[in-house]
Formats: C-alpha cells, structure tokens, sequence
C-alpha cells in the first residue's frame, strides 16, 4: 500500500502549508504594525490576520461543487498555485492593502486545502489505513506550524527583522506542493468513475494498490455512485457441499454473481431475523434507558461486533479458494446470443479493457458506449436448460471485456476493503403472461464472526457452490455472512422494460450525466451524515482550542519561563514565539500516537476517551483562575493542563471532525457535502476568534474556560449519542449502512 501512503503524503503538503502560514502571521504581524503604525488601528491589524479566514470561507461555498465538477487534483493545482502567489505578494507588499490583498488570496488556497485533502486522501486511501493516513493534514499542518515559529524565531533575533521575507518564504513549499500535484499526484478513482473515465480509474487504482487487478475494487467505485435507495440488512450461509442432491429446498437457493467469469456463490438466506439485525435490536434495546440514543450508532456498533475483523484486514478469508465469482463453463461464451440490445460482442472487444476508453479513449467512444450494458447475459433461459441442467439455478451472468472490471489471470481480487466483499442477485421469474422478468440487486458481504464451520453448518444445510468448469468444490467450511442489499447504481429499469431477457446496466457515464444535485442531500442517508458532520465541526470549533492558544503565551510567562528566556538574553517577542514552537513540538509525538490508534481504536473511541480529558483540563484552568495556590503552583497547575489539553486535542477532536465528514457521504455529493461542513468550520471559527476578545471583558478567563468545559460536556453527549464507528469500512459500505441507520430512526421516531 506504499502507493497510497505517499500520495496522502504528498496531498497533506498542502494542510503543512496552513498551519506555516498560520504560525508565520502570528509572528510577522508583531512587526507589521510597527511599520504600518497600526497600534493605534487595532482593526486593520485584525483585519491582516482575519482576511485568510474571509478568503478560506468565502472559496469553501464554491469548492465542493467546483471539486464535483473538475474533479480534486485541478482544486488542489489551483490550491498550490494561490499559496505561491499569494507568496510573492506578500513578499512584495508595498502598503498594508496590497498585504491584504495577499492574504485574501492565501485564504483561497487554504480554504481549498483544507477541505479537498481530506476527501482526496479519503478517496485514495484503501480502507484499513484510511483513518491513519488521514490523520496526515493534522500532522503536516502542525509540522508546518513548528517549522515555521522555529524560522520565524531565528529572524527575531536579529537586528531587524524583515517581515516580508518571514511571509514570502511560503512561496518555496509551495513551489514544491505545485510540482508535486502536477507530477505526482493522480486524480481520485472515485471521481474519474463518477465521470465514467473507466480505464484512468484502473490505472490509479492499480498504481494505488501496488497491483494488477483491482477490479474487485472498481466494482465498488461504480456501485458507490448511487445516492440513496432502499437497503436491507440480510444474512446467508454459504459454503461448499459434497452433493448438490443433498439440499431438497432449491427454491430457497439464491445464486450470487460477482464482478468476473469464473465462480458463483450459491448461498441460503437465513430465515428469521438476521444475527446482525438480532445484534442491532439487542443493542437498541439495551440502549432504550439512554434519551435520544441514534439506532445508528447501534448498528455500527453491531457491526464492529459482529466482524470483529472489518478493521485491519488485508483481504476476505471469507471465499479462500474462488479466483473469481461466476458460474459459467469455459465453452458457454461460445453460445452467446448476438442480441439487439448488446451494442458491441465480447470477442468484438478482446484485448480492450473498457468501453469507456476505447479508441484512444476519445469522447466519441464514451458517447458511442453510454448505453452498452455492463453486465450482459451468457446464456439465454433456452440455453441455460441446454447446457447445464443440472447445475445453474437462475439467469447467469457475465462481465464484458468493455465492462466495469478486467478478468485477470491468475487469481482475482474479490475483495472491496475491511473483509468486505462485492456480488449481484439476479432472480429470474415468469409472470402470468408467460413474460420472464427478474430483479436485480447489489450485495456487500462480509463472513460474521462465529459463522464459520459447525456453527454456520448448524444453523441450515450444506449449501454448494459450483466451480468455473461446473465441477463441485468440495473442501472448506460453511460461513455465515451478514449482507447490505439493495439495487445497483447502474441498474436501468428502463432498460429492462425494453429487454426482459436478461439483466442490463448502464454505462457510468450514464449515471455522471446526472451529477451532483441539491436533492440528494434530502436523503434520509444523506441528510442524517450531514447532521453529524455539521454537528462535529460546531462543536469542535466551540471547545475551546483558539482560548487556549489565545491564553497559553500568558501561563507560560507566569511560569516563570518568560524570566528564564530573559536572562539568557531572549527578548520578549521572541520569547513568545519561542514558546509556542515549543507548545507546537509537543503535539507531533502525540498526533503520531493518534495515527496509530485511528484504525485500531477506532475514531469514536478515541473521541469519547479523550473528550473527558479535555473537560478536565479546562476546569483545572477554571479553578486555578478563580483559586490563588500561590503564583508558582497556579503556573505550573496551567503549563501542565494547557499541554495535555493540546496534546489530546490533537489526538481526538483536531483530526477527527474532518476526517469523519470525508468518510459519511456518497461519491456524487461528497464535494458538496464537504463544502457544507467545511463552510461550517470556517463561520464557527470566525465567530470564536473574534468573540473571544468580548467573553474575556465580559465574564473573565475563568467564565470563558468555563463555557468551553460546558460545551465539550456536550460534544461527549453527541459524540456517544449520535457518532458512529467507522473505522476499517469502505466508503461505499458506511453510506449505506446511513442509508439504513436513518431507515431505523425514522421507524423508531414513529413508533
């Protein structure tokens, strides 16, 4: 996975970027107002600082559906092109507007950062380091603050300090993060299937993974581009069978197809309740004394319960021994049908590996194949009964050379990420006007712990699954395996109103025409991400972090290490930044620790562990505010609660927000979703910086303090109530199991 690591890497230079800028300001505008004679205009020296936040607020209302529209790499492009400019501006700045000027445009390229990182690493990421890699922007952006108060530091010791050339200094990292995003950096595969740009989503996937075939994966990248719909949750037990005879119910067999030619699940549903929706229930019912509880924080954590191994997991051991998915004997491509709505053979298209891409990959090609189904039939119903009586059981299916995924020599990937794996429900059925119709539906697998072996066996028969060549596997254990049902994103009814034969689907270019579209954030799914998201980002911005920084300079003189720094010759001014390079240092070891317990710990784990911490510090502060213990002990008692307050904030409640709100929404409105949240951020961070200032005059250190204790009391309430669990699942997997989490609410909000 070494691919993806480096990407996310590269991507979060842009967040390093940030916080240097950050730390710079801070330490440029002490020496602004001295030449611009500000001292007596506290307003424009706000205004120097704060114009990075109007630019940052004002991008964000646009960036979501502009990222839909371009896709991520161009915005993160256009990101380190503003850092750049805005760069030399500022390094330029002949008067106080052109300055601010400058750092409007420097909050372009932050807002830009700061809300596509996220999502790109989020869409690169596979999902077993998703949660780390997405720490990276949290990480970067405090190495870039610590870099920067270290650089600006040594320039305040000399004679006189330029600030232009502190500011200007930005131009150099970004000059890197440009050629690193132009050279280095591929598009999202998320995104280039969302705009059908097949054979370019393989290629970054492969060079992602480190891999030939991906196809598994490419396979869920088209599924995710559904937006709502009906879900449920099921469970079956599939497993091998030394004899087909042996099972009497064949009405209860449900044939499952995946994503290439070679080997199809044949599996039973579990009649009753499945154990996944029992665990729901049971946890629901355990949880019916706590107020207001969110049924889908209960079903996330069913799920982490009953696959304990969805985190960490490098691949399913669910099918150890199938290749690959289909049921159809090595001869039956030779009877395929030339039939009116198949709008290129298969052999017509050897050696291609997509549709979309064909001829060059030109425009015309994807105009050419918008409508070429993506599944077609091997064999008709009449030939099903002529080839293989005995062995199939409904309509097989098959995967174009033109289609979503490639057939792979050698083995095949089955696998999506987190255990989880990929397959299609396709049941054939005759109405009573002789018409066969049928009904076609996605499934996300994943084996449920204590389903394996005499347990799975013990609770239905023996199922069978038929090889590639119809021959019988007949080693390996019965499992159990908890399902997500609904349709497919590319499943045309239209298409099989016309064509009752077989299954069809569309191209996904079909589904990008659509695109984005303000009524998918009506969706029960997506509206219900949407409150967590928007949730987290007020509160965390609430919970105190700008006070505390605001305040640390000031406790950290009253410990006596402003004197310490003055006899060694430290004038005040670099004392100051001395101490927040050193407030900076501290927070790197603990991010790293929060890297490595995101995907172990999970982020709700972390959230609820070290919110407690956070309350407990702010009302050490509150006490030794309003308590005088003497002036040495009042300082040591607040250096200690500001360091692990900013040491567990960094581990938790910095990161998380953000990496959580890349990880709930659907691929067609991730980008517009981010922007809302995002746009959140940025309002809530204007609000607290510059109210902070009023609540001191008002109610005093201790007041403020305080109220942000209060605040992270309530960020605990809703992180416990209504955050779930997400670590370990693919994106596509999280947003259905909203999709059905918000089913449970609402049918729990009317009973």
């Amino acid at each position: 996975m070494s691919g993806a690591v480096l990407v996310a890497v590269a991507a979060a230079v842009g967040n390093l970027l940030q916080g240097w800028d950050n730390a710079t300001i801070a330490g440029a505008v002490l020496y602004i107002k001295k030449e611009f004679h500000l001292e007596s205009e506290p307003t424009i020296e706000g205004l120097i600082v704060a114009t990075s936040l109007i630019g940052a607020t004002l991008v964000t209302t646009c960036s979501g559906g502009v990222a839909d529209w371009l896709g991520r790499r161009p915005m993160l492009i256009i990101s380190s092109v503003l850092y750049f400019v805005s760069g030399l501006v500022m390094l330029w700045s002949p008067n106080v507007y052109i300055l601010l000027l400058a750092r409007l445009l420097d909050g372009f390229g932050i807002g830009l950062a700061v809300t596509l990182v996220p999502v790109y690493i989020s869409e690169t990421a596979p999902p077993e380091i998703r949660g780390s890699l997405n720490t990276l922007p949290q990480f970067t952006g405090s190495g870039g603050m610590f870099f920067s108060y270290c650089m600006v530091f040594g320039m305040s010791l000399m004679e006189s300090p330029n600030w232009r050339l502190m500011l200007g200094v930005l131009s150099i990292p970004s000059l890197f993060y440009f050629l690193l995003t132009i050279f280095f950096l591929p598009e999202s595969p998320r995104w280039l299937v969302s705009k059908g740009r097949m054979q370019e989503a393989k290629q970054v996937l492969q060079r992602l993974r480190g891999k030939e075939d991906v196809s598994g994966e490419m396979a869920l990248l088209v599924e995710g581009l559904e937006v709502g719909g009906e879900v449920s949750i099921e469970e079956y037990i599939i497993g091998p069978a030394n004899d087909l005879e042996q099972d009497q119910d064949e009405a209860a067999k449900v044939k499952l197809y995946g994503h290439e030619a070679g080997v199809s699940w044949i599996a039973r549903p579990v009649t009753g309740q499945s154990m996944l929706g029992i665990a729901s229930r049971q946890g629901s019912t355990i949880n019916a004394s706590v107020p207001l509880m969110d049924p889908l924080v209960t079903l996330f954590g069913s799920v982490h319960e009953r696959l304990p191994d969805a985190a960490g997991s490098k691949g399913s051991m669910l099918f150890p021994h199938f290749g690959s998915m289909f049921s159809v004997t090595g001869n039956q491509t030779k009877h395929m049908e030339e039939e009116e709505w198949e709008e290129e053979s298969v052999g017509g298209r050897e050696g291609d590996d997509y549709g979309s891409d064909a001829g060059g990959g030109g425009n015309d090609s994807d105009d050419n194949n918008l409508h070429s189904p993506l599944i077609s039939r091997q064999t008709t119903s009449i030939e099903k009964d002529m080839i293989q009586p005995a062995a199939s059981h409904g309509s097989i299916l098959g995967v174009r050379n033109s289609s979503v995924v490639q057939n792979v020599a050698g083995g095949s990937s089955t696998g999506i990420g987190g255990g989880w794996q990929l397959a299609w429900q396709w049941t054939e059925r005759q109405g009573e006007d002789g018409k066969k119709g049928g009904g076609f539906k996605r499934i996300y697998l994943h084996q449920e712990a204590g389903g394996v072996g005499g347990t799975g066996s013990q609770r239905g028969s023996l199922i069978s699954v038929v090889g590639g060549g119809g021959d019988m596997i007949t080693d390996g254990d019965v499992f159990q395996a908890a399902a997500l049902v609904s349709q497919p994103a590319l499943y045309s009814k239209d298409l099989i109103d016309q064509h009752p034969v077989g299954p069809a689907m569309v191209h996904p270019s079909e589904a990008a025409v659509k695109g984005p579209s303000w009524r998918d954030l009506f969706e029960p799914g997506v509206k219900h991400a949407l409150f967590v998201g928007v949730g987290l980002q007020i509160l965390q911005q609430f919970s105190g972090i700008n006070g505390v920084l605001y305040y640390t300079p000031q406790i950290l003189e009253e410990a006596g290490v402003g004197v310490l720094l003055s006899n060694l010759g430290i004038s005040s001014t670099s004392s100051s930044l001395l101490i927040s390079c050193i407030t900076t240092l501290l927070m790197l070891p603990c991010i790293a620790v929060a890297m490595r317990l995101m995907d172990i710990s999970g982020r709700r784990t972390l959230l609820l562990t070290t919110i407690p911490v956070l309350i407990l510090t702010l009302v050490i502060l509150v006490v030794g505010s309003v308590i005088n213990f003497g002036s040495m002990v009042n300082a040591a008692i607040s250096t200690a609660s500001v360091v692990v307050y900013f040491c567990c904030f960094v581990m938790g409640f910095g990161p998380i927000p953000n990496i959580l709100c890349a990880e709930i929404f659907p691929t067609r409105v991730r980008g517009l979703c981010i922007a809302i949240c995002a746009l959140t951020f940025w309002i809530c961070d204007i609000i607290v910086t510059y109210s902070l200032p009023v609540l001191l005059t008002s109610i005093g250190l201790s007041g403020v303090f305080g109220l942000y204790a209060v605040v992270c009391v309530i960020a605990w309430v809703f992180v416990f109530l209504k955050v779930p669990e997400t670590k370990g699942m693919p994106l596509e997997v999280i947003t259905e199991f909203f999709a059905v989490g918000a089913k449970q609410a609402a049918a729990a909000k009317n009973n």
